[in-house]
């Protein structure tokens, strides 16, 4: 069994500023949620397994590949407005887009793979979205920790911009932590992940 280096998960950020007047209710953190597929070939558990193992989305330098990948766009909106001689960021709004890249049979199954594989498949679904949540959940503590911030003598809200990455960056990396907690978990012995591959390729 390869699923030690078959089975992992990468998720990738950009990240990038809007200057927009917004309301104050941006709190609101909404994701838009995008699936897309990669085609792999097999008639057995085992064959879908090893070509997700060749098709599958590659991660770090390219050597090792995924079952599956979540990815996120973030990108905001903030007001920043002047109070005397400090600069107060007001108000900020999320435009949140998470994307999932799930394997997808590219012939029909025989009856007993096609259920072994609905029951992978739907397994790999449900870890995804757990990172999903994770990165939602990133985007409100991103809100929640900056949006109030006050930048003493700032008038024209220059210094505040910079400053307000280090709560940015507290966030993020609270956030990785607890993605990468969640994958070894997932991959350690005994963990949902590797059930999942194992009851996928037993049949072969």
């Amino acid at each position: 069994m390869r699923d030690n280096r078959k089975a992992r998960t990468f998720v990738s950020c950009t990240a990038a500023t809007l200057l927009l007047a917004l309301p104050a209710h941006g709190g609101d953190i909404r994701a838009n949620e995008v699936e897309k597929t990669y085609a792999i070939s097999g008639k057995t558990g085992f064959a879908l397994y090893e070509s997700i193992g060749e098709r599958g989305p590659r991660i770090g330098a390219g050597a090792s590949s995924a079952i599956a990948v979540t990815n996120f766009d973030l990108k905001w909106g903030r007001d920043y407005r002047r109070e005397g001689n400090d600069c107060v960021l007001a108000a900020a709004r999320s435009f949140l887009t998470i994307t999932y890249t799930l394997p997808k049979p590219a012939e029909k199954l025989p009856p007993d793979v096609a259920a072994r594989w609905r029951v992978f498949i739907a397994g790999i679904r449900t870890h995804e979205a757990v990172h999903g949540k994770y990165i939602v959940d990133m985007a409100q503590d991103i809100y929640d920790t900056t949006v109030g911030f006050r930048q003493a003598n700032d008038p024209n809200c220059k210094t505040i911009r910079q400053a307000i990455q280090v709560p940015l960056k507290a966030a993020f990396d609270r956030y990785k932590a607890r993605n990468r907690a969640f994958e070894q978990s997932e991959m350690a012995a005994g963990g949902n992940i590797r059930q999942l591959i194992l009851e996928l390729v037993n049949g072969r």
